[in-house]
């Protein structure tokens, strides 16, 4: 539902004294020169023409494509001949030649330099003497058919080598000639209504095709879009058996003939081959004589031919009765096919279009002055450049597609198809194209004689109003209309628009090629007036763009036409610029060629310039008076804000709208994104200057747009936006093959929620959510202070029970916190029951049941209240809560009430089998009540509660509750409960034994002592090792002297097992007055200071030579052994690590040989396969399955012990050794402890000793020396040479970001730096 509309003309013009020459020559002649041909030169961006004389012969005019230059062509070179027919023009990029093909069989080139100038004279490459009817190129350029004038097929490269030659006229069909297979004769096959008459000689001769006296008889080529294939349509030669008529013949690009087409009745000599390929276009005129002649209703039209030769459909063209198709050109996308029609009174160009298998006529472009056109092209790149040439004009005009869509409360949106404006209101009708609701019939003048232009029958541009329901289109020539559509958005019969025409004009003279209308307006105070301007764009003698505005007053209610109360012309200095959509009339701004944004001042009749895009945006909106959203050619959408440089903010968007506080666009990746307005503004705000941003700044504000995550949704490949309607919350798009999809996007949907939230229309809003499917909790996460406020007026709004039923368990099931859905659920039950309780009984168990956590009990106990106010609801009650609740959870919570009706109740509802409940329940009838609380406690596995029923049951129950808690581990409850009475020491007794079998003796011993049993309590503290307390119950128990001592040699020894030699002494010392057992206790601790005070304090110094001395020299021979592994492991992991790195460096491949998930699925090889790289393992896998994903939890629980278990040959073993080093240092830490603490008496015992210390001190600091040396060379990183810029390097960058080096795993170790030696043994090392 696009229109093409123009979006620049340039208009190149011979000068005046080319005129003068043209004119004399033409007197004396009886001719006048003609521009005839015309070609882009894409590389040079230029434009070269070809003009006839009869005495200048041909001459070569050069212009610039660029559209801002309105330059008369320069005159660049000529070519005299004898017949001046031009037939072709082209400029060859790759020879950079410029060559003529006349019609008298001259080929003519120019050798071209780097700025188009012609460096050479006319070079004549070839001359066929018979002269040629026509000539083409290959889309390429590599290769060129003639046709001769003796009627022969000429292909040759660009070179001009001839690769063959061949008679143009053939009875052969081709090389594609259908082949019969023999299914059955034709006599017996089914032919129609025709019958098989048709199958009966007759002795009449065949119908004879009569030939167009308006057909020039010369052939005619195109070639497919590939270059692959080329046809020709020429007249075929008479005979008795056929007459002269065009036929069809397709040509391979080795002009092999492939196929040749039916001779159809009235084919015209039109013809163009459609770039993709699929089609061949030709005209047709209607011939009506004959049984088999066209039925179709109109004087022309154009047909379709697939390569194979058989028709493929067309479509008729319009009111050309009197007129002939001269040429027919496709647009380099294959979207526009242009039809150039002569008339009587002046040439036109018509561009059709194609949506949804209907052919839309989107422009009618007229030659100027009533003249004629005399060539037509379209740019080989720029898909939508079309040149046109007349006698003296050179025009080049630009398009761009554009979505006319206006108002958003109607949705309304208008498409050109010619004379009728197809209007759909897509907030009440959603009507696919080519349908609509609406065909609005533009009707313009066209009589010449009244002095007029000519008018084209198309509007080159319509728009319709942003804020109002109007409509506004504008003709080439300067003529404007504007309708008021009075669209029904209501509900109703009737027609769904009624327009009418409140205003038309003609603009002045001065303003020509008017190519865009826009217009704004606003509402008076009173409602009943409107203010409207009308803004028209168009272009004066010079080409400037010049702006014309009307303003006037408008009734809304009245059906009269108004005029204008003001008129302004603003005339700028630029040409082929824009004007912006807008929707207040002081906000009418225009977009210059290289994308500077004018603020137009209306007033003053001038404009200045208020920002800019990066580059010009065909397509823009102005969302304010601050904000311009524009979308380039390239697919780039900005955002500007004034006083500052624009942002981008996506870069491959199709299409864009703003709606409903959101930038909305489509992308080429099939998703729709919505970019909400006030994040746009803020970061473009935030990143404002004074005056124009900094260069720096405006990347880092473009940075942040581009990377902000807008909401999206995917949509179907090539999808366009049409037009959004908030107000139903919708936005149309349009698919490639031209059908509608509405949509209702999650953004779009919650902005109108949200605005019904904040205006308190509880009702539309859970209608909306319900519709869309929205979780109802939004209404509560909106505001929720404001909603806890507002129950009543919801509930009131809302009022349906099962609306309200839905809104409660929506907001039980979200993810809003336990707290805030049960205050939701209790407010909104509180206000039901206040309201109506029969009413919203339903309602109010919900509340119950969703709630978290769910209140069952409060439910049932409704329904006893219910069941003695309003016994009727009860049954339906009763169902609508099993129906939420699960029935089975429902029986056991009314059994826990131990209400036994409620229980029946439920059970016969819910339809339990009887024979399963009734004994149970009878069986617990016939028990004490304290007792049957304790059963059904216990069947409902409420084990507290339980017990505490049992507890209430009496005495004789006692027994049967310790063994219940001790069952069940209740014994916090249980102390709870018997505390203070004569069972709580049986209690704790119980709980003490539990601790005790579970090994948690201190836990044990204090409960054994809390229950006054001492005996326990001692085995418990002197299982736990805790001596302190252990020692001084003994005491207070008064304990004989032989059993604590007996206790006391128990706990040494245990003391000693776990290396507490300190206290093991003590307790030796103290208890077990054994002094020697703890001086041999310490001297195996390393505690020799403390054994010598014992010993000096207890007058035993014999204890010297027989423990101490002894145990010395163990210690150090123990802590040299460990200093000697400890010396082995560094050595051996040095090397070893060295090894590893040298064979990392050297045989990469070698050291990452693990195992690789990804090539587990891959079963051969091809032949183009590689073998795996260093990055193959850090590489993702494109198969969908591998063996990875198939391990279970313990399979990769098992690989991750395996990865950190450093086997030799892993990857993983250089991180191994350096944890092990890191370890090794903490053990060395620890020796050294060790070390200062024996290193005095060593110094002191004796000279042997002391020797030993001496070599302990030397041994241990060489050790640390080595460690400390080791740790420097293994965490030291290697110096990485300068990267060179390739592939490969970016390669290595890429797996060095995946892969984390060992070294960065494992920190380095840092050595301890406190004093250990001794300065006397220091001495030793030098005597």
């Amino acid at each position: 539902m696009r229109n093409l509309v123009p979006s620049a003309i340039k208009v190149s013009t011979l000068e005046p004294a080319h005129n003068e020459q043209i004119s004399d020559s033409a007197s004396s002649n009886g001719s006048q020169e003609s521009i005839v041909a015309a070609a882009f030169d894409v590389d040079r961006g230029l434009i070269f023409a070809a003009s006839e004389d009869a005495q200048f012969g041909v001459r070569i005019w050069r212009t610039s494509v660029d559209p801002c230059e309105w330059d008369a062509p320069v005159l660049c070179g000529s070519f005299s001949s004898i017949d001046p027919k031009v037939l072709s023009l082209r400029v060859i990029g790759e020879s950079a030649q410029l060559v003529l093909v006349t019609r008298s069989g001259d080929t003519v080139t120019w050798q071209l330099d780097e700025s188009g100038e012609l460096i050479s004279g006319p070079d004549i490459v070839g001359s066929v003497d018979s002269g040629i009817l026509s000539v083409e190129w290959s889309p390429d350029d590599t290769l060129l058919v003639m046709i001769t004038g003796d009627e022969n097929l000429i292909l040759m490269t660009s070179t001009f080598d001839v690769l063959s030659e061949a008679p143009l006229h053939t009875e052969d069909f081709g090389e594609d000639a259908p082949i019969n297979v023999g299914w059955g004769a034709k006599e017996t096959q089914f032919h129609g209504s025709i019958g098989r008459a048709h199958l009966k000689d007759s002795s009449q001769s065949p119908t004879q095709i009569q030939e167009d006296p308006s057909d020039d008889g010369l052939p005619r080529v195109s070639w497919r879009g590939d270059g692959a294939y080329f046809v020709v349509s020429s007249l075929a030669r008479q005979t008795p058996q056929s007459s002269k008529g065009r036929v069809l013949r397709v040509y391979s690009n080795e002009a092999r003939l492939q196929s040749t087409a039916e001779m159809i009745a009235g084919l015209e000599p039109s013809l163009s081959w459609r770039p993709s390929g699929n089609l061949i276009a030709s005209t047709q005129k209607e011939i009506r004589a004959g049984p088999l002649d066209t039925q179709r209703t109109g004087k022309h039209g154009v047909v379709f031919f697939e390569r194979n030769g058989l028709p493929h459909g067309g479509f008729n063209l319009r009111d050309d009765r009197n007129s002939r198709i001269k040429h027919l050109a496709w647009s380099s996308d294959s979207n526009v096919l242009a039809v150039h029609i002569e008339r009587v009174d002046g040439d036109v160009v018509q561009l059709w279009t194609i949506g949804n298998y209907h052919w839309y006529l989107k422009q009618e472009i007229s030659a100027p002055l009533s003249t004629r056109f005399t060539s037509i092209n379209w740019h080989p790149e720029v898909s939508t450049r079309l040149l046109l040439t007349s006698p003296l004009q050179i025009i080049q005009q630009d398009y761009t597609w554009e979505t006319c869509a206006g108002a958003k409360d109607t949705g309304c949106v208008g498409v050109i198809d010619g004379q009728k404006i197809l209007l759909t209101p897509f907030r009440t009708q959603n009507v696919p194209p080519p349908m609509s609701s609406h065909q609005l019939l533009a009707n313009t003048p066209t009589d010449v004689s009244s002095g007029s232009l000519f008018l084209s029958q198309v509007p080159p541009h319509i728009s319709l109003s942003q804020s109002h329901d109007l409509l506004a289109a504008v003709w080439q020539e300067g003529h404007v209309m504007i309708w008021a559509l009075r669209t029904r958005i209501t509900p109703g019969g009737g027609a769904v628009m009624n327009p009418n025409l409140i205003w038309s004009a003609n603009l002045p003279r001065e303003l020509c090629y008017c190519r865009q209308v826009l217009f704004s307006s606003e509402n008076d105070d009173d409602g009943e007036h409107r203010t409207i301007s009308v803004a028209i764009l168009g272009s004066d003698g010079s080409g400037n763009d010049r702006i014309v505005i009307h303003d006037f007053e408008h009734v809304v209610s009245s059906l009269e036409s108004i005029s204008a109360t003001r008129s302004r012309t603003i005339s700028l200095q630029q040409k082929n610029g824009r004007l912006i959509p807008h929707e207040v009339p002081g906000n009418l701004a225009w977009q210059a060629p290289d994308g500077s944004i004018f603020q137009v001042h209306r007033e003053e009749e001038s404009y200045s310039q208020i920002c800019s895009f990066t580059e010009h945006c065909l397509s823009s909106q102005r969302v304010d008076a601050q904000l311009f959203v524009g979308l380039s050619a390239g697919g780039k959408i900005y955002a500007a804000i004034s006083n500052a440089e624009s942002a981008l903010l996506a870069s491959n968007v199709n299409s864009f709208t703003i709606a409903s506080g959101f930038v909305i666009f489509t992308t080429t990746s099939h998703d729709v994104q919505f970019a909400p307005l006030e994040n746009v503004v803020a970061i473009l705000t935030s990143s404002q200057g004074n005056g124009m941003l900094s260069p720096t700044g405006d990347e880092t504000k473009m940075g942040e747009l581009a990377s902000q995550a807008w909401q999206k949704r995917r949509v179907e490949r090539g999808s366009r936006i049409v037009t959004a309607v908030p107000s139903t919350m919708s936005l149309v798009l349009q698919m490639p093959r031209g059908n509608l999809e509405t949509i209702n996007p999650r953004p779009m949907v919650m902005e109108v929620v949200k605005n019904d939230l904040d205006a308190g229309l509880w009702r539309k809003a859970f209608m909306a959510c319900r519709k869309h499917r929205i979780d109802f909790s939004i209404i509560v996460e909106h505001n929720q202070d404001v909603f806890m406020a507002g129950i009543p007026a919801f509930v009131e709004q809302i009022e349906d029970v099962d609306y309200i039923n839905l809104f409660l368990t929506s907001v039980g099931r979200s993810q809003l916190p336990a707290e805030v859905v049960a205050n939701v659920c209790d407010s909104v039950r509180q206000d039901l029951e206040n309201r109506d309780l029969t009413k919203y009984v339903n309602s109010i168990l919900t509340a119950y049941v969703v709630k978290s956590p769910p209140d069952h009990e409060a439910g049932l106990a409704l329904l006893l209240h219910l069941r003695g106010v309003n016994p009727s609801l009860v049954e339906e009650a009763v169902k609508y809560i099993i129906f939420l609740v699960d029935a089975d959870r429902l029986f056991d919570t009314a059994l826990g009430m131990y209400d036994f009706s409620l229980v029946l109740m439920v059970a016969q509802h819910a339809q339990k089998d009887p024979r399963e409940y009734l004994p149970f329940l009878r069986e617990l009838r016939a028990l004490p009540q304290y007792y049957q609380h304790f059963k059904i406690d216990d069947h409902l596995k409420r084990r507290a509660k339980a017990l505490r029923s049992l507890s209430l049951a009496g005495p004789e129950y006692f027994q049967e509750a310790l063994d219940y808690l001790d069952t069940y581990q209740l014994y916090d409850e249980a102390l709870a409960i018997w505390q203070g009475t004569d069972k709580y020491m049986d209690v704790l007794g119980i709980y003490g034994a539990w601790l005790f079998d579970r090994h948690e003796y201190h836990q044990a011993a204090t409960v054994f002592v809390e229950a006054l049993d001492a005996r326990r309590a001692m085995i418990s503290y002197e299982r736990a090792l805790q001596w302190q307390e252990l020692f001084e119950l003994c005491l207070k128990e008064q304990l004989d002297g032989d059993e604590i001592t007996e206790i006391a040699y128990r706990i040494a020894d245990e003391l000693f097992s776990k290396k507490r030699f300190s206290e093991s002494a003590r307790v030796s010392l103290d208890y077990a007055k054994d002094v020697r057992q703890a001086i041999n206790t310490l001297a195996q601790g390393n505690e020799f200071a403390e054994a010598r005070r014992i010993i000096t304090l207890h007058a035993k110094p014999e204890l010297i030579d027989q423990l101490l001395l002894p145990c010395a020299l163990d210690c150090r021979t123990q802590i040299g052994d460990d200093i000697n592994e400890m010396r082995e492991q560094l050595r051996k992991q040095a090397v070893r690590l060295t090894e590893l790195r040298i064979k990392k460096v050297e045989e990469p491949d070698a050291f990452y040989n693990v195992d690789d998930p990804t090539l587990h699925n891959v079963d051969v090889m091809t032949d183009v396969s590689m073998a795996p790289t260093t990055f193959t393992r850090y590489t993702v896998a494109p198969s969908a399955t591998s063996k990875a994903s198939k391990r279970s939890s313990k399979t990769k629980r098992k690989m991750e012990r395996k990865l950190g278990s450093g086997r030799k040959g892993t990857v993983d073993e250089e991180e191994y050794i350096l944890k092990s080093v890191a370890k090794l240092v903490e053990r060395c830490a620890a020796t050294q402890g060790e070390i200062k603490k024996l290193l005095p008496h060593l110094l002191q015992l004796s000279k042997a000793h002391r020797e030993e210390g001496v070599a302990l001190q030397i041994e241990f600091d060489h050790l640390q020396c080595e460690l400390r040396a080791a740790i420097e060379d293994i965490w030291k990183k290697p110096d990485e040479p300068t990267p060179v810029d390739s592939w490969a390097t970016r390669m290595q960058e890429k797996a060095k970001e995946q892969l984390v080096e060992p070294l960065q795993r494992v920190s380095k170790p840092e050595m301890s730096t406190s004093e250990w030696s001794l300065k006397l043994l220091q001495r030793k090392l030098t005597p």
